[in-house]
């Protein structure tokens, strides 16, 4: 920066050097701090986060104390000590609508290959979210599961995202012959295709909670591949915890797990901008006698965590209902498709 001082006839110029920023304090903007820097974690600890995905300033943030106490057998208060550290590292602060609505741009939808389908929920299933489909048996919810494993690999220009998918899959519904015939009705390459879908089984709930806390290990792999992960499906989300709490005495704790199951899926939805598909059960109401009596299995924690919900049921002449019962921006709405050799498509009126 230079300054002028003129002094009659003759000027005289004045350099002020401006301060030059150290090279410590660049390398702490530029660069994430390890988490061995912190405090309370050592060279023990920091591989014990790491092999239970807490690899990252933001992963220990976010996370509680009762989870650090039980990945890295620490105490309590140094994991707090730890939490509170990564966080004043980060900034955790309010941000403004604008930043939101600037991040809002990077979200992705997912097409059903039905127009009317894709308008009632927003454009398509969306990333960074949790959707919800829930209804009876022969209702389409394991079709439209398959639908966007396929669809989820097409280019964005044609309702895809180029990305990979994770099928964890609870009922033994997939079926690589659906995706075949899908992905040749489309014009694409079956085997590529499959080879895309990983495929997990689940024979319990804490087998399938187990899956769905390793899923993050293959998101990390495929995140510098041309095939990012942008949809993982699991179908179904409350099989496997009816199955294992049975009678009111245990409501309480499947109600628990499964709440942390869901805000597993939550995390990694909002952390790697992925679309969550979720099928649900259904069950009748005996003391509905008005109305249509079937409610959604898994009660307020499921409906509170999905930021999606849609009903769907069975219509005349074999065509499908599909029902928007709840979004966090869009109003209820309703339409009807059919399901064919090539996914879901729209019923000509």
């Amino acid at each position: 920066m230079s300054k002028l001082k003129v002094l009659g006839m003759q000027q005289e110029v004045v350099m002020v050097e401006k301060p030059k920023e150290t090279k410590q304090e660049t390398s702490t903007k530029s660069e994430p701090q390890s988490i061995d820097t912190l405090p309370g974690v050592g060279a023990a600890t920091a591989e014990k986060l790491r092999e239970a995905g807490f690899d990252t300033l933001m992963s220990l943030a976010v996370a509680s104390p009762a989870e650090l106490v039980e990945v890295c057998a620490i105490g309590e208060s140094v994991a707090k000590r730890i939490i509170n550290v990564a966080r004043s590292k980060l900034d955790m602060g309010f941000e403004t609508g604008i930043d939101l609505l600037k991040r809002r741009q990077e979200v992705i939808r997912l097409s059903t290959g039905s127009k009317a389908f894709d308008a009632m929920i927003g454009g398509g299933f969306e990333t960074g979210a949790i959707s919800e489909a829930y209804g009876e048996f022969g209702s389409s919810k394991s079709q439209i599961a398959h639908v966007l494993a396929v669809r989820t690999q097409l280019p964005v220009e044609q309702g895809g995202s180029n990305g990979s998918v994770i099928f964890i899959d609870g009922e033994s519904t997939f079926r690589p012959e659906r995706i075949k015939q899908i992905a040749e009705s489309l014009k694409i390459d079956p085997i590529e295709t499959l080879k895309n879908i990983a495929v997990a089984r689940a024979f319990n709930s804490d087998h399938q909670m187990l899956i769905a806390e390793k899923t993050e290990d293959l998101i990390k792999q495929k995140m510098a591949s041309d095939r990012p992960v942008r949809l993982i499906v699991v179908d179904s989300l409350t099989s496997h915890f009816r199955a294992d709490f049975v009678g009111r005495g245990q409501l309480a704790d499947r109600q628990q797990k499964l709440n942390k199951h869901m805000h597993t899926l939550m995390k990694l939805a909002s952390q790697y901008n992925l679309c969550v598909y979720v099928t649900n059960q259904v069950m009748a109401k005996p003391d509905t006698f008005f109305g249509d009596p079937t409610a959604a299995i898994g009660g307020h924690i499921v409906g509170h965590n999905s930021q999606t919900r849609i009903y769907l049921r069975k219509g005349k002449k074999g065509t499908r209902v599909g029902k928007l019962v709840d979004s966090p921006y869009l109003a209820d709405a309703e339409c009807i498709f059919r399901i064919t050799d090539a996914g879901l498509e729209d019923v000509e009126e």
